[in-house]
């Protein structure tokens, strides 16, 4: 099949009682697109993808595959496979019969459904295990059986839950190579259910970030990153402290506010009036230590912890009124003057770096 883009249109999911897991969700994902939907448990990401995967019913809204409304299509009319978690694999078949099951059950004949099934096994580097039977198999083998089954049907779109988190570090990081790989060779649309930054920012050309069944943003990752919609945004994708406060002073090219504890900063200008609440998000790398302050843009820390993470420490300050603030320093820069816990330290950043974020989706 041609990829074809998917779209979502004011999607909601209600279970008994009312409560909502996914809440008038509307997104579409280009042709072709490697996307991820990134999430804490419970925000919704999976149960978007269980509804376009069409094993969810649908509540209000509608899914679009192309031209095609297939809200209340059956899973196997849609032209979508989805990849489960569990991988859920015949233990009886051996690899090539387990890839070749759909065809089985659509009436294909043995001799073309297992050489379709070879052809999917080699497109995976798996035609060499063909004739093993899942016990045989490592976790990372199974995965890529399990992805081959999923590919033999010639979807427009694969559907990913989690398909990582079974594997340990350095697995994950070569099989997420050969997901996008695979998907760049294919050419069809991708989307991917985690809770790892690491591995949307790695893998996705979309990042979808969801919170409380609501998307928070939806952006390429290097977008994401460097310029986070939301405070929970900033949070959950890490390296960012956020500053929450109330406008004092607004000009047309920036603006002044004061946290609970009395401290001011200064912002660029946002369109915020006097009195109204904002809140602003600085990267951790780059808050410098012991400079020259700047007027609105400087605090004094304690640290609280201290972690090395190899190319880079990691720095956890209190300050008052100040929820979190944290510093990253490379290596060197560290270990050629040392911080220690309890020390008092001046903290200061450029007002380029400061970033207005917007009330987030759940608020």
């Amino acid at each position: 099949m041609e990829p074809a883009q998917i779209e979502l249109i004011g999607v909601t999911k209600r279970y008994a009682g009312g409560a909502a897991a996914v809440d008038d969700v509307s997104l579409k994902i280009p042709a072709g697109t490697y996307c991820c939907l990134l999430g804490p448990s419970g925000c919704g990401k999976s149960t978007t993808l269980r509804m376009i995967a069409g094993h969810e019913t649908i509540t209000e809204g509608d899914i679009r595959l192309g031209t095609t409304v297939v809200t209340d299509l059956p899973p196997a009319a849609r032209g979508t496979a989805m990849m489960f978690q569990s991988y859920a694999l015949f233990p009886h078949l051996d690899t090539t019969d387990n890839v070749a099951f759909s065809l089985k059950m659509k009436g294909m004949d043995k001799a073309a459904r297992r050489a379709r099934a070879m052809e999917m096994l080699k497109l995976v580097h798996m035609e060499h295990l063909a004739e093993r039977r899942p016990a045989q198999l490592s976790g990372g083998q199974q995965q890529r059986v399990a992805l081959a089954r999923a590919l033999i049907t010639d979807p427009q779109v694969l559907l990913l839950d989690e398909p990582l988190s079974a594997l340990d570090p350095f697995l994950k990081i070569k099989v997420r190579q050969e997901l996008k790989r695979l998907q760049l060779q294919l050419g069809i649309s991708f989307i991917h259910v985690t809770h790892s930054q690491e591995e949307a920012m790695a893998l996705a050309d979309l990042v979808v970030v969801m919170n409380g069944g609501r998307i928070e943003q939806a952006a390429t990752p290097r977008e994401v990153f460097n310029r986070p919609e939301t405070a929970f945004v900033a949070r959950f994708m890490g390296d960012h402290n956020v500053l929450k406060g109330r406008v004092t002073q607004a000009g047309d090219d920036a603006i002044r506010f004061e946290l609970p504890d009395g401290l001011s900063f200064t912002a660029p200008a946002s369109g915020a009036e006097v009195g109204q609440p904002i809140e602003i998000a600085v990267r951790n790398d780059r808050v410098r230590i012991g400079r020259e302050p700047v007027t609105g843009c400087s605090l004094t820390g304690l640290v609280q912890n201290i972690e090395y993470h190899g190319q880079k420490v990691q720095v956890a300050l209190s300050a008052p009124g100040v929820d979190e603030f944290a510093l990253q320093l490379p290596e060197t820069d560290f270990f050629s003057a040392p911080l220690h816990v309890g020390d008092a330290v001046p903290l200061t950043w450029a007002p380029e770096d400061v970033h207005v974020l917007k009330p987030s989706a759940t608020a």
